[in-house]
């Protein structure tokens, strides 16, 4: 059966694929950031996912405007990156898994989250990104099949932070019934406070950035009760985000373990931020090994 492994959380502005691109990742700007991400690279080695399950926010290069889902999934066996117009270089296609995709898709539809279903699908730098920085020396070809799951964030009325706790945990339940073997691991990408027009451009409130840190491990469901408004006051407006995060949690369920956990700020005008979550009964199983 499938089960997950671990949660992963980061940051994915655009200027890290730049920062990767121009060899500036140990540059005293960059390098606590990156260096956030040693100990989980250890952990990758060690647990080896099969099969990493990206939760993020699409900005335009799948869906616009015009046609913007409130959640969506992939099913397709290739994911195919393209120029954003950011000037960080397009990666190469990541391996999907299709046959569990589909799974995920209607048990997620039998629990009433009506899903866009994306058989070609464009992934932009809040799914690459993350990934890269997982696996900074993947060539051709990625060491995870991967699968996408966008949350709107952009177009107004975006779903509340209850309702993308809820879709966590109908993935979570979906990820459990998968008869076939699978490690996974679930990202939440994005965030966390920033803004990045208006009068509030470049806000960043660390003290609430800390606190979601904080709630995301130990009590995540308190991040439930802020309305969209109250995230946008405290948070910007792109930090919404968050609703990333809250569902990776929210599939994960029950208490987990912090295996890393850092806070650097800014990362391009954001709040940036990494942690590693593990389900306690994954950590008991690998002490015992």
């Amino acid at each position: 059966m499938a089960r997950i492994v671990g949660g992963l959380t980061t940051s994915h502005v655009p200027s890290i694929g730049g920062a990767i691109a121009k060899g500036e990742t140990q540059s005293p700007y960059w390098k606590p950031f990156f260096d956030a991400f040693q100990p989980v690279h250890a952990w990758l080695d060690k647990v080896q996912p099969d099969v990493a399950i990206v939760i993020y926010n699409d900005h335009g290069l799948n869906f616009f405007l015009d046609k913007m889902p409130t959640f969506s999934i992939g099913v397709a066996d290739r994911y195919e990156n393209a120029d954003e117009g950011w000037g960080i270089p397009v990666l190469p296609p990541f391996d999907g898994d299709a046959k569990f995709s589909w799974h995920l898709t209607e048990s997620l539809v039998e629990d009433e989250f009506d899903m866009t279903m994306c058989q070609e699908m464009l992934v932009d730098h809040a799914f690459t990104l993350p990934l890269k920085l997982m696996y900074p020396n993947a060539g051709a070809r990625w060491p995870v099949r991967a699968i996408p799951v966008t949350i709107n964030s952009v177009q107004h009325p975006l779903p509340t932070a209850a309702r993308c706790w809820k879709l966590g945990q109908a993935l979570g339940k979906a990820i459990a019934s998968y008869p076939n073997n699978a490690k996974v691991v679930v990202l939440g990408t994005g965030g966390l406070s920033h803004q990045l027009d208006g009068e509030r451009a470049g806000f960043i409130n660390k003290e609430f950035d800390l606190l979601c840190m904080d709630r995301i491990v130990n009590d995540p469901e308190a991040l439930t009760r802020y309305s969209n408004r109250q995230i946008v006051e405290l948070a910007g407006s792109q930090g919404v985000e968050l609703m990333t995060w809250i569902a990776m949690r929210g599939a994960m369920g029950g208490q987990v373990n912090t295996i890393a956990s850092h806070y650097h700020a800014p990362v391009s005008n954001t709040g940036g931020a990494v942690m590693l979550l593990e389900p306690v009964l994954v950590s008991a199983s690998m002490a015992a090994e």
